[in-house]
């Protein structure tokens, strides 16, 4: 159970050398297949996408990692090629996707309807036994050693369980791994609630979920992929804003949305560090991520000559992760002006034990997501197949601005609010941008000056997030926290207490606790829930975590 205690209100990768300070990583990451049942001519078409991406990078003197399906694994025409063009820093390393040559070579029935087939029961590991996992494991890695010489040391998918993941760093030395950006129901799979950049240590129970013990975490980092825009990609918002060169409206194939988005990769607070993974899978073609991903590329050298970036293979980014952080470091994500000039801002905070986002938009400010991770929850694949053709992830929702919002005016959100004398309330409106800063390497302080005079302020520490309210004066500031989710909250929400609320999400109970002293929980006359700080303006949501 969670309570949320609320108190007072095949190459040698050589490791990059060591960086002072906070680094900010880009990982050049291009997954390869070999055919791809969408495309006509698509051996022909996936090949010339790969060997255009490998020149692109080489001119411009960077290291990339190249993750192989089984299918691009065994074609002679990418060995071959990869081991005349790619250098001794380039990464060779594995993709977990499952085509049909490796579930027969393993002795199992093919269930798909192509060679390769993306329905997620089929094309993903969830879709088979604990065991027959390992025995795909098994036939990949001896054809991969037999091939290069050696094992891959880093595996990606679009997800990849907990028993496969651990299997293949027990018996093979896999020391690093990378999965989908957090969506919901993009080409049916959802990834929602998680560790939302940057990287975590999976729970050995559930690879979405970020472990809180080194006993109960594989020593593997997951690394986030994609580059997903901090303010509009964020779970049912209309398209995809990420860096995949292929999106040019708003996106990796924009140059101002680019420069926008590595602007505030470097110059942010990130805490521990600041990563993106850039580069696209093959299956697009050359012609449609050719501009876009010339231009980030050239970006790229240019900022790594500059002294901003560094560009790192998976493999190196994940021997430096492990050699700094034995248990999952505090990260955020920061963006505080607007490619769409809409006057939007907003901020992410990931640690071991939650996530928190900000968001600022017309005029005001409010939590807009709030999840709890705990490694005790069970995966429902992990000893499970998947039977769906789509797959769904999640962790333990406080707040879910994304899947809680209706048709109302205002989003779903933890909303702070004004308590003005006639018993009314009113938005804490902004004065001017946020102050946001590091307060060390696991801290980071939120600042919002008001209109009207004073500040609110929010403290996101590793396992609690203080809010504080001070009026013109320098005193307490008369306000509450509402948290308006509509039927999904309700749904969600058992009981609510003086001193909590109790949570029931997909057969999972835990609970956001108010400690002595801290106020009270009620509910409030529009139907959401309130919280009240205690006198001197302050609220203290802390994290504990009980394991069953």
């Amino acid at each position: 159970m969670i309570k949320l205690a609320v108190f007072g209100a095949l190459l040698a990768v050589v490791l990059p050398t060591a960086v002072a300070g906070q680094p900010h990583i880009v990982s050049l990451y291009n997954f390869v297949r070999e055919r791809d049942f969408r495309l006509p001519d698509s051996e022909a078409v996936l090949f010339n996408a790969t060997t255009q991406q490998v020149q692109l990078i080489k001119q411009a003197n960077l290291h990339a990692t190249w993750a192989l399906e089984y299918d691009a694994l065994m074609d002679t025409n990418y060995q071959n090629y990869f081991r005349q063009e790619l250098g001794t820093n380039d990464e060779i390393a594995a993709w977990w996707e499952i085509p049909q040559e490796l579930v027969e070579k393993a002795g199992l029935t093919w269930r798909g309807h192509h060679h390769w087939d993306p329905v997620a029961n089929v094309g993903f590991s969830p879709g088979y036994t604990p065991a027959e996992r390992i025995r795909l494991v098994d036939v990949y890695m001896a054809d991969f050693k037999a091939i290069f010489g050696r094992y891959p040391r880093t595996v990606g998918s679009w997800y990849i369980d907990e028993v496969t993941l651990a299997y293949m760093a027990k018996q093979y030395g896999i020391i690093a791994s990378c999965n989908c950006k957090d969506q919901i129901g993009t080409d049916f799979y959802t990834l929602w609630g998680g560790y939302w950049n940057q990287a975590y240590y999976p729970s050995r129970l559930n690879a979405y979920m970020p472990a809180q013990t080194r006993a109960g975490q594989i020593d593997v980092p997951i690394f986030r992929m994609l580059g997903s825009d901090p303010i509009y990609q964020h779970g049912t918002t209309p398209g995809l804003i990420s860096l995949e060169p292929v999106y040019h409206a708003g996106g990796g194939g924009s140059p101002e949305w680019v420069n926008w988005f590595m602007h505030n990769l470097i110059e942010q607070p990130a805490l521990a560090f600041a990563f993106t993974q850039a580069g696209q899978e093959n299956s697009f073609g050359w012609e449609a991520m050719k501009s876009g991903l010339t231009q980030q590329v050239t970006l790229f050298a240019e900022e790594v000559r500059a002294g901003k970036i560094q560009v790192w293979t998976l493999e190196a980014a994940g021997k430096w992760f492990r050699q700094n952080y034995p248990l999952t470091p505090s990260t955020a994500m920061v963006a505080l002006d607007d490619w769409r000039h809409e006057n939007r801002k907003t901020v992410w905070y990931d640690s071991r034990f939650y996530r928190l986002n900000v968001l600022w938009q017309n005029g005001s400010f409010f939590i807009r997501d709030l999840h709890c991770f705990d490694e005790s929850m069970i995966s429902p694949t992990h000893d499970q197949v998947l039977k769906a053709t789509s797959l769904a992830y999640e962790t333990l929702p406080v707040m879910d601005g994304a899947q809680w919002s209706g048709s109302g005016t205002n989003p779903a959100g933890m909303w702070p609010v004004r308590l003005l004398p006639d018993g009314s309330t009113s938005v804490l409106a902004p004065a001017g941008p946020p102050e946001v800063r590091e307060l060390n390497k696991k801290d980071l302080s939120i600042r919002q000056s008001l209109a009207g005079g004073g500040y609110f302020s929010i403290i996101c520490s590793e396992a609690k997030v203080t809010f504080a309210g001070v009026d013109s004066a320098g005193k307490p500031l008369a306000w509450a926290c509402d948290l308006t989710g509509g039927t999904r909250q309700a749904a969600a929400v058992q009981h609510i207490a003086p001193d909590g609320i109790a949570y029931r999400y997909h057969g999972v109970e835990y609970q956001l606790k108010l400690g002595r002293h801290a106020g009270s929980c009620e509910q409030s006359s529009n139907g959401g829930i309130r919280f009240l700080p205690n006198p001197a303006g302050k609220l203290e949501l802390i994290s504990d975590v009980t394991r069953r």
